[in-house]
Order: C-alpha cells, then structure tokens, then sequence
C-alpha cells in the first residue's frame, strides 16, 4: 500500500531530488510550494508524513509546522524538517514547533529514506543502497 508523502519546498530543484529519492519507494506524492500552502495540503490530503523546508516564501516551515499541530485533524501527521538550517539553534526551535525529525541539505538519500521508514513504522520496506 502506497503511503502519501507531502513534499513542501519552494524550490523545484529540491523538489525534484525529493521525488528521485522516493521514486523506487511505495509512494505517493502530493506537492505545496510555501508554508501556507502545506498546511491546507495537510488537511486535505492527510499525508502519511510531511517533509517540510524552514525557508519558503509566504509561510516558513517552522510556523507551518506548528499550524499543523495545532488542528486536531493534522496533529498526528509526522513532520520531518528538511532544510540548510542545521545550526543548534534552528533544530531546537524545529522540534519546539513539533517536527518529528529533522534533515539537512544537501539530502542524503539513504538518511532520508531511514527516516521515512522510522516514522512511518514496521510496514515500510527495508532501506537499501
């Protein structure tokens, strides 16, 4: 069964690396381009997991992140944060907004799908190189 994954960056090159790495996986795609957009995305979707940039125009990923915890009906939804930001300060202040985890760019591919798998728990396939 294929699980939905919400892709949320403004970038089309990032984009389209997200997509590359899960293209051999058993997933569907949905893709927003800014903060304010994941979250509508969120609620109408109901994504499997969010992989979420911080900087994006019109809504940064941090208060997206934290709009999307506080609604009842996208609470659940595991959020990994996908960004450059990967100074302490910005990893704490991720997780304060409710990220689940927490990836930086450039994407590592197997790190990413192991975390996919790790939030999406036991039904996932194995993560191989």
């Amino acid at each position: 069964m294929k699980k939905k994954v919400l892709l949320v960056d403004d970038s089309n090159t990032v984009l389209l690396m997200e997509k590359m790495i899960l293209a051999k996986g058993p997933y569907e795609i949905v893709i927003a381009r800014d903060g304010a957009e994941a979250i509508v995305k969120a609620h109408s979707e109901q994504p499997d997991v969010i992989l979420l940039d911080v900087v994006m125009p019109k809504l940064d990923g941090l208060s997206a992140c934290a709009a999307i915890r506080q609604h009842e009906t996208t609470a659940h939804i595991p959020i990994i944060m996908v960004t450059t930001r990967g100074e302490e300060h910005n990893i704490e202040t991720a997780f304060r907004n409710g990220c689940t985890d927490y990836v930086t760019k450039p994407i590592n591919g197997l790190e990413l799908l192991a975390k996919l798998q790790n939030v999406l728990g036991a039904g996932m396939a194995k993560v191989s190189a």
